[in-house]
């Protein structure tokens, strides 16, 4: 994958739900635990300072209010995939699970298994900080 254009085309004609679809960011909005659950994943392009182009995918798990840094700190040493930050959605700070990736470095298989893998452990990570909601 070369360019966002090239993922958004990918992520439209698969097996996934495109709620939402912007120039460089697109939701996609998986269903879990057999339709019970829902877990919007957001695609964005980042830029670095080299001018390399970067997918970012994140999922929002929480608020940030009474949420222990310290477990969230852990849990990024502990994680082998994605990692957590604190990002402001609608004038709110909440908690997101997130992992960025050069677009050299992505083919379809691992686009749709990072999909996958930031969607399911974000919808875990909220369920242990909701008791058991799914509150987006």
């Amino acid at each position: 994958m070369q360019n966002f254009e090239q993922i958004r085309r990918h992520l439209v004609a698969g097996p996934f739900r495109v709620t939402m679809q912007e120039p460089y960011v697109m939701c996609v909005e998986l269903s879990l635990d057999g339709g019970r659950r829902h877990q919007a994943i957001f695609l964005s392009e980042l830029q670095d300072d080299d001018d390399r182009n970067y997918l970012r995918v994140s999922t929002v798990i929480a608020p940030t209010t009474g949420i222990d840094a310290k477990r969230a700190l852990i849990y990024n040493w502990q994680s082998r995939v994605g990692y957590l930050a604190i990002g402001d959605l609608d004038g709110v700070p909440y908690l997101q699970l997130c992992e960025n990736r050069p677009y050299d470095a992505l083919n379809a298989a691992e686009l749709d298994r990072l999909v996958l893998e930031i969607g399911g452990m974000g919808d875990r990570l909220e369920r242990a900080l909701s008791a058991e909601g799914d509150l987006l």
